[in-house]
């Protein structure tokens, strides 16, 4: 299990610092940092600002669209499992320009609103549960699922985004499942060579709580990957128990103590509307109210003048493609609708 990690800001900022140092003594031992190899000095702040769970409701497609239309993130990716996929697709497809992953999706986590594989799994599927849904939790697959089951649907997921013609930009697992065992982290990073995509790996993970406190898990693949296939930093979000009134303020305190580096920022957009209420009625954390915050946090001007004053240069993952030369910036639609 990984350990979570609390420190005050001077402690977060030296090791943030340590760890940097540390990865770019291996970089600019080849050819500089990254962010020199995209053309920025090597003590830029590169931000990925990225809408997970694209896919997932109607609530939650409006408002990410809406966000990487009006540029309040830059990245986004699909759960080609859910209900509300086709919508994505369809909107994909007039907006070819838009920077969309694939968010790994192993697991059905809300107790009303279920979703199952798009693989055509057996009832005696180690990915199906006792209703026929994909897991609920990420330690029902970590227990239960058997690997050759995670590759076919994972291959499936990848098949059912091209063919839908979305031309995707990464990779990256849905609460983190396909990162949990050596296993299922093998066949994450094969998938993203077989298609030469990049696939979101990080070197810690930092959320900040109610209190204002930072953590810091540190991330476990197994076996750890090449340290140049390793592109972020650190992956950076917002956890359970800050107060709406905080929201803002506990993001503005995570984002300044980033020393140079390469990060990526994930949110949860969506309406806290009837839609939203439903599906996520029990479950608060990541739910219809955590979702309208950070949607409106992202549009907030305030938040934008933050960035600026910063200092943040904002990427996508289409721009970390260009600097990877064993992978590309996404492969065109293996099939057509």
């Amino acid at each position: 299990m990984n350990k979570i990690y609390r420190f005050g800001a001077a402690a977060i900022l030296s090791l943030l610092g340590c760890l940097h140092a540390s990865a770019q003594a291996g970089s600019n031992a080849t050819a500089g940092t990254l962010a020199e190899r995209l053309g920025y000095p090597a003590s830029s702040r590169l931000l990925v600002i990225h809408a997970d769970d694209f896919g997932m409701s109607h609530s939650v497609n409006l408002a990410i669209m809406e966000a990487l239309e009006k540029h309040w993130v830059t990245s986004a990716s699909v759960m080609a499992p859910c209900p509300w996929f086709q919508e994505v697709a369809l909107w994909a497809q007039s907006h070819p320009e838009t920077d969309l992953g694939l968010h790994f999706t192993f697991n059905s986590d809300w107790t009303t609103y279920r979703w199952g594989p798009v693989s055509p799994q057996p009832r005696s599927s180690s990915l199906l549960d006792a209703d026929g849904y994909l897991p609920l939790t990420t330690q029902n697959v970590v227990i239960g699922a058997k690997p050759a089951d995670i590759e076919v649907e994972a291959q499936a997921q990848i098949e059912k985004a091209f063919g839908l013609g979305i031309h995707l930009s990464h990779l990256d697992p849905h609460m983190g499942t396909m990162t949990s065992t050596a296993e299922m982290s093998k066949i994450y990073i094969g998938l993203g060579e077989r298609h030469r995509l990049p696939v979101l790996l990080q070197r810690r993970d930092i959320g900040i709580w109610n209190d204002l406190q930072i953590g810091i898990r540190t991330k476990h693949y197994g076996t750890m990957p090449p340290l140049e296939s390793v592109i972020l930093d650190a992956v950076v979000q917002i956890m359970p128990g800050v107060p709406k009134a905080k929201w803002l303020d506990a993001y503005k305190k995570m984002l300044a103590l980033l020393p140079s580096g390469t990060y990526q920022l994930v949110v949860h957009l969506g309406h806290d509307d009837s839609e939203m209420q439903g599906a996520t009625s029990d479950h608060p954390h990541w739910g219809s109210t955590w979702r309208q915050n950070d949607f409106d946090m992202v549009r907030s001007p305030e938040f934008q003048q933050f960035l600026k004053d910063q200092g943040f240069i904002l990427i996508s993952w289409k721009d970390l493609a260009k600097v990877l030369p064993a992978q590309s910036s996404g492969l065109a639609p293996t099939s057509t609708k």
